[in-house]
């Protein structure tokens, strides 16, 4: 099954042309549990971290961003795809 995953943050080192994510893999958590995780937790760990609730998409965050200019993209286990 091909997926889609559009992210509209262009200084994420997994932005593309049309807002697309190039991330191989993404986690997407609450902010409570995302601001509590180290930058390496991401989404290979993803089946280790406690569900996570949230009332609104306000409450939710990509825990995969990674900024161009990081020195950290390959911290988290994920790589950007071609």
């Amino acid at each position: 099954m091909n997926q889609e995953i559009y992210c509209s943050v262009n200084t994420c080192h997994y932005w593309s042309n049309g807002n697309h994510c190039k991330a191989n893999k993404i986690m997407v958590t609450s902010d409570a549990m995302g601001e509590s995780l180290p930058d390496n937790f991401d989404a290979p760990q993803a089946s280790m971290a406690s569900p996570t609730p949230a009332s609104s998409c306000m409450e939710t965050a990509c825990k995969t961003f990674v900024s161009r200019q990081s020195d950290k993209m390959n911290a988290d286990g994920v790589y950007k795809q071609s």
